[in-house]
């Protein structure tokens, strides 16, 4: 009996939407691509097929920004995504390789001790001692497995990983080849092999790219998104499509409770209030549209287990807290002087209001 998945791969997800994308793909396939990059961009954003069948978007923002990271895997340089913390980068870069290759598994995380064997090639060691040096010893890193079957490699937060293991990537994507010199051997790229690697810019400084390796990069900033509406139909399907996947109903309306949050999030990240009357401090966190969607999941979570199942201020409360003061002195301060100049004195936010200061 197999046992429930946790949380399915984009293709996974998505296939049935892949499926009827690739049964309506008339226009030009790249080698070894699932679907074209007219159709990869319609995955992206969403509409309406001519069979009517309707596809969701899994990226609400400027589509010219995914037409030109879709147009760069089509070249021989590789992209990187760019931005904040919390801006969709890893969502994105998934969800193209899903649509690309069919398969968004080939994933390198990046960390701190990520080692040039996590990116080029490892070694089965009982057998390299028994039979030495041979083909069958090679332990395939997803690099490799890329380049042999012609698909996209995801590299996650590439500049926490250290520069001297960066800059191995600099031969694999300017020359499409991984040379193994303890077999005199090399592995050749298969057309539709390429690199998507995120980076946020709060790691600026840790370990900077070389001028080497961003030439061959394509980079495209993600931004924070530009209206409140924008962002509160993000998280609002993020939010839906969590529920469903952990089976956690919902029972009443949330939509006004995302409002809420977003609200809350961007007048502290913009450092003034939505009727441009009030000045704030910005708190030392991103406070990024993935934090927001995880305060609605913890509240969800909290109503339906410990609650009515109806999401209440005192749900989302706590984790609205723990977005926002990351720093307990600093943040603590910023956040309560928030509460009083702003929350306290909105109409039909007192519920809030009143949780929140009971937690802070």
């Amino acid at each position: 009996m197999s046992q429930p998945i946790l949380r399915l791969s984009a293709e996974q997800q998505f296939a049935e939407e892949l499926e009827e994308l690739k049964k309506l793909d008339k226009n030009t396939r790249p080698e070894n691509w699932l679907l074209s990059p007219h159709s990869v961009v319609t995955y992206l954003m969403g509409g309406k097929l001519n069979n009517g069948f309707e596809i969701t978007p899994k990226y609400i923002g400027n589509r010219r920004l995914m037409e030109i990271a879709v147009a760069t895997l089509t070249t021989d340089r590789a992209l990187l995504l760019y931005g904040l913390p919390g801006t969709a980068k890893s969502w994105v870069s998934e969800h193209i390789t899903a649509a690309i290759s069919g398969d968004s598994n080939l994933v390198v995380q990046g960390t701190a001790g990520t080692s040039e064997e996590s990116v080029r090639y490892g070694w089965n060691y009982a057998k390299l001692l028994s039979e030495g040096p041979v083909p069958a010893a090679i332990v395939e890193t997803p690099v490799m497995r890329g380049m042999k079957e012609g698909k996209i490699v995801r590299i996650e937060e590439l500049t926490r990983i250290g520069s001297d293991v960066q800059d191995t990537l600099i031969s694999i994507l300017s020359e499409k080849m991984l040379s193994i010199p303890e077999l005199n051997n090399q592995v050749q790229a298969v057309r539709g092999f390429n690199i998507i690697a995120t980076a946020n810019n709060r790691d600026k400084g840790v370990n900077d790219l070389s001028s080497a390796l961003k030439r061959r990069f394509n980079t495209v900033i993600l931004p924070v998104p530009e209206s409140m509406d924008e962002e509160v139909e993000i998280v609002r399907q993020r939010v839906t499509s969590f529920s469903k996947s952990i089976e956690l109903p919902i029972e009443k309306p949330i939509l006004e409770e995302i409002k809420r949050i977003v609200t809350i999030f961007r007048e502290l990240r913009n450092g003034v209030s939505t009727d441009g009357k009030t000045r704030l401090k910005s708190p030392s966190g991103t406070l990024s549209t993935a934090e927001a969607i995880s305060v609605m999941n913890s509240g969800l979570s909290l109503a339906y287990h410990f609650g009515d199942a109806g999401l209440k201020a005192d749900d989302i409360a706590s984790g609205l807290i723990g977005a926002v003061i990351k720093d307990p002195v600093q943040d603590k301060i910023v956040f309560q002087e928030y509460m009083e100049t702003v929350l306290k004195q909105r109409d039909g936010w007192k519920d809030i209001y009143r949780a929140c200061r009971e937690i802070v």
